[in-house]
């Protein structure tokens, strides 16, 4: 009690006495005597209350026996360099200060450095942090003893004391710029611009600052101007001085306990324990608890010392680090909540120290077993589809805050459960309720029509929903990497995302006019729908997310048992509109749609954002092609590319770039195969092909190639554990830089209509590749490469490679092709046109080399384009040949026929060797029915003559059958036995 009382009568005489705009060394010795007066008056007192003697003796004594936590703890400051070792960290936040990596073993193995936005920690010590060395030479634990009981301390109500003087306090924020702040207090209490900029960035550096002194009214004023001439008020209140000086000692005092609780580790936890404790009061009303949930009401000062001080008290103790995030989960809402309505930076937030606590494997099960969910709810934040174009300022704001608490979400996934209980699951699929809301909102959102007649007048709002994308792109593979660990989880993620899917199509507009679509002999039923001319969107998270689960059915065998599944045009619609929306850009449709729309086709397409845009848009083509019919599936590709009229007609008055871009999706669709579960290849596999186009391009350096391909939510691309096996390393000479090139037995695998190139890409990489082929002499044609064998559940999709739409598609362009001068075909085109004719015959001689016998052969594309009619496909290859209009096909086209003859040579040869084996067959039962034959003739003789022998010898048989009737019948068996051996043996010696 008197160590209150002494605190609550000196503070305010020594604290906060005067005002604080004077010059800058008058303020300089005041800031020195207050620190003079409070360490002699008011820290000391303390110090021997805590030690019982003189601190100078007493201080030493204790740290003597100190026993300091094995972390290190070091707060990384805006700027500093951070480590993190790329073969040790357990994930990409694991990161280390300079002094410990310089003491550590990962100074010598494959490191990261970056700099710090600020707030971090060191993980120095932490052996979940690291998957050797965690510590440095400093912080290598020597000795473990257990830590003691400690004591409580108590706390009474603080005793005020009347004084008279007030400040006019300005506080930050982050919507003010300098300008603002200093323009308004030149206004506001008549200072220099000079004296302005010092205030303002002390409030920028601090939080607040005084700007006036004196009576209530005095001060009063001063806030009344303020308020009156921004027309955005700035925060400004009016204090009592004995206020403003127990704030600041109370920031004294926090500093001092973050110094004190260094000279022992006893000390260090009972702060911890007393911090921790709750009070009488009940739920939330421990020390730490009130601190974190009154975070928002703080200025930046006062949040960084606190902050300061539990990183070096909470989070220095494995113990109570685990007590402090369990209470800051259950919490986690409420923080939520208080950061979104507050306006300072991330980095100053209590929430920010969710990068500490989410990502420490042991604490990931049980902080998901708490009753919280880490994403905001619908009702409060997520209201129907996200619209950035009609945002309010206030409501953008408030977004962006939103986004910076779903990074949380990727600290708790960066840790996979290696056992799954039934409490988990539940609470992991309750988050992904909650997560497939989110997403539900992003479905469509930024939609966009074609722009008819004059230019877009104002470029629509577009950033927003790429940066939530790209924020969200890890978190989504990573609650797929999830999925992927436990069959029960990944089937109901999977029933889950079908209905979210489900429910997102029900609330299209479109879909009201069904059509009937015919061609080659086939019919197929869809619906009016013309991305030219109705709304479209880029942004399709659900139905993408749910084409990464169908990947990850595809390599187990839980597959067949799922019977739910939707109408497979329903999966390619939207995904299709929207490559059709990417084609139609390309070919010019969308000019008067301005710069926006181009640059989201660009990120669409980027190496940041394909993963979960692009790439899984192509997966779910290939699920639906492969769940329906082929011819089917081409027509539904055809009327959305609104080509389906050019080749149901046989008109030549069509966008010719629309249609390079139709054939080549649907080679991609028929031929990317390099994703574990669509082709039966790992992820190894991938990430080497990716190196090897990349090179094909040209020789690339290390930065070049790290760029080029997608990171994991580790940071990581892969690119080590490849690139010696498929590039050399050039090294640099006296100027310029090293440089991996493609080494020449890997120029096989390269694929002309690679889906990651662009077509700029394409025409370096061919050009490369003729350039090399010509060099090296081999046959200059740019056949496809074979591809690998598609797993079970995508098996059907080879089919469109034969399938009478596709031949008819084909045989069109090479009909258009015979036309020199014809303006309906470009040499594109034909080239795709080509490129999928060898894909076939490439498939079809797989499935002869492969197959056992005639039986197993299904694919039978050399017998449909062989047909004896002058517009066979084969018949139009074989005019085009040697047309001088397509000198550069013919080396393609020549390949293609020797393929063609190769095949037939395999079929013929085939079929001879069926034919052999069919007469061997036929022989082997010849001869097996001429010796039964045989055998029954002679068996035959055998009884006649056996017959004969009796009938000639009656005298012998009446002996032996007395002889039988005396004996037993066992005997009587063997003595007829051995009379009929002998009866045949006489018999035979007469015959």
């Amino acid at each position: 009690v008197e160590i209150y009382r002494h605190l609550a009568e000196n503070v305010p005489r020594i604290l906060c006495l005067g005002p604080s705009g004077c010059s800058s060394k008058e303020e300089q010795r005041e800031e020195q005597r207050e620190e003079l007066a409070c360490q002699l008056l008011l820290l000391a007192p303390l110090e021997w209350l805590l030690l019982g003697e003189d601190p100078a003796a007493g201080l030493p004594q204790l740290q003597e026996n100190n026993q300091p936590s094995p972390l290190c703890g070091h707060v990384f400051k805006v700027g500093e360099p951070t480590y993190s070792c790329r073969d040790c960290a357990a994930d990409p936040t694991c990161v280390l200060c300079m002094q410990c990596f310089l003491g550590s073993v990962h100074k010598d193995h494959r490191y990261r450095m970056t700099t710090s936005g600020g707030g971090g920690f060191c993980d120095c010590g932490d052996t979940e942090a690291w998957k050797k060395g965690p510590y440095c030479q400093k912080h290598t634990p020597t000795t473990n003893k257990d830590s003691e009981e400690v004591s409580k301390l108590l706390s009474s109500p603080l005793v005020n004391a009347a004084y008279y003087n007030y400040y006019c306090m300005l506080f930050n924020d982050e919507v003010h710029t300098y300008e603002q702040v200093i323009y308004t207090l030149q206004k506001a209490v008549n200072c220099s611009q000079k004296e302005a900029v010092s205030f303002a960035t002390t409030v920028d550096r601090d939080g607040r600052k005084s700007v006036r002194y004196g009576d209530f009214q005095f001060c009063e004023q001063a806030k009344t101007v303020i308020v009156v001439i921004a027309a955005d008020p700035l925060r400004v209140e009016v204090m009592h001085s004995s206020v403003v000086a127990h704030q600041c000692f109370a920031l004294k005092a926090l500093s001092w306990l973050g110094q004190i609780i260094q000279y022992s580790d006893g000390l260090r936890r009972i702060l911890c324990q007393v911090g921790l404790e709750e009070g009488p009061e009940g739920v939330n009303s421990s020390l730490v608890d009130r601190l974190m949930l009154n975070d928002s009401k703080m200025w930046k000062g006062a949040r960084n010392i606190y902050h300061q001080l539990l990183m070096n008290s909470l989070l220095m103790d494995f113990k109570y680090k685990k007590v402090f995030a369990i209470q800051f989960a259950k919490n986690y809402r409420r923080l939520q909540t208080d950061f979104m309505e507050d306006d300072h930076e991330r980095v100053v937030s209590v929430t920010s120290l969710s990068v500490q606590l989410f990502t420490v494997p042991t604490m990931v099960s049980s902080l998901l077993r708490i009753r919280t969910q880490l994403l905001p709810r619908r009702a409060e934040y997520l209201q129907g589809r996200f619209q950035f174009d009609r945002y309010t300022a206030q409501q953008a704001f408030k977004f962006g805050r939103v986004q910076s608490l779903i990074g949380d979400l990727k600290y708790v996934l960066i840790s996979r459960p290696s056992e799954w209980s039934v409490e988990l699951r539940e609470k992991f699929l309750e988050g992904l309720d909650a997560f497939l809301e989110l997403l539900k909102c992003m479905q469509g959102m930024d939609p966009v029509v074609r722009q008819v007649g004059q230019h877009i007048e104002m470029e629509p709002e577009w950033e927003a929903a790429f940066t939530l994308q790209m924020k969200l792109t890890h978190i989504i593979s990573m609650i797929q990497e999830w999925c992927s660990t436990d069959e029960r989880v990944l089937i109901e993620a999977y029933r889950k995302c079908l209905s979210a899917v489900s429910q997102c199509h029900s609330g299209l507009p479109d879909g009201e006019q069904p059509i009937s679509l015919s061609l080659a002999g086939h019919c197929v039923d869809t619906f009016m729908y013309q991305v030219s001319q109705d709304k479209v969107s880029i942004h399709l998270p659900v139905c993408r997310l749910l084409a990464g689960l169908h990947v990850l059915l595809s390599r187990t065998d839980v597959a067949a048992r799922l019977p739910e599944q939707l109408p497979p045009p329903l999966l390619i619609e939207l995904p299709l509109r929207c490559l059709v929306l990417c084609a139609q850009v390309l070919a010019g449709m969308w000019r008067r749609n301005g710069f926006s729309l181009i640059n989201q086709i660009y990120y669409y397409h980027n190496v940041k954002c394909r993963v979960e845009m692009f790439d899984k848009d192509v997966i779910m083509l290939q699920a639906g092609a492969s769940m329906m019919d082929p011819n089917h599936f081409l027509m539904i590709v055809l009327n959305r590319f609104e080509l389906f009229h050019i080749f149901r007609f046989d008109l030549v008055q069509q966008n010719n770039t629309l249609i390079e871009e139709m054939l080549h999706l649907i080679i991609t669709v028929i031929g990317e195969r390099y994703v574990a579960g669509v082709g039966q290849v790992e992820p190894f596999d991938e990430v080497r092909r990716e190196i090897i186009h990349q090179l094909s391009i040209r020789p690339m350096a290390h930065s070049e190639l790290v760029k080029a391909l997608p990171e994991n939510g580790n940071k990581e691309t892969g690119l080590e554990r490849v690139i010696d096996s498929v590039a050399s390393f050039k090294k640099p000479g006296v100027t310029g830089r090293g440089l991996y090139e493609l080494r020449p037995e890997w120029n096989k695998h390269f694929n002309l209509y690679f889906y990651h190139y662009s077509r700029a890409d394409q025409s370096k990489a061919e050009e490369t590749q003729r350039k090399l082929r010509r060099q090296s002499g081999e046959d200059p044609a740019l056949a496809p490469p074979v591809p690998p064998s598609l797993c079970p559940l995508f098996a059907s999709l080879v089919n469109l490679l034969q399938c009478d739409v596709l031949l008819a598609v084909e045989g069109a362009v090479l009909q258009w092709a015979m036309e020199p001068r014809g303006g309906g075909w470009t040499e594109s085109m034909l080239q795709r046109v080509l490129h999928l004719v060898g894909m076939a015959l490439l498939e079809e001689q797989q499935q002869l080399e492969n197959s056992n016998g005639e039986d197993d052969i299904t694919f039978l594309y050399t017998a449909k384009i062989t047909r004896h009619t002058s517009g066979s496909v084969l018949a139009l290859l074989e005019s085009l040949q040697n047309a001088p209009h397509l000198e550069v096909h013919k080396d393609m086209i020549t390949w293609i026929l020797k393929m063609v003859a190769n095949i037939k040579t395999i079929r013929e040869r085939s079929s001879s060797a069926s034919t052999i084996r069919d007469k061997d067959k036929a022989e082997r039962k010849r001869k097996a029915e001429m010796a039964r034959l045989r055998r029954e003739k002679i068996m035959a003789q055998m009884s006649e003559m056996q017959k004969h022998f009796i009938n000639e010898n009656k005298e012998l048989f009446q002996q032996s059958l007395e002889e039988l009737e005396a004996s037993t019948s066992a005997d009587a068996e063997h003595r007829c036995a051995t009379i009929a051996r002998t009866a045949l043996r006489l018999t035979l010696r007469t015959s």
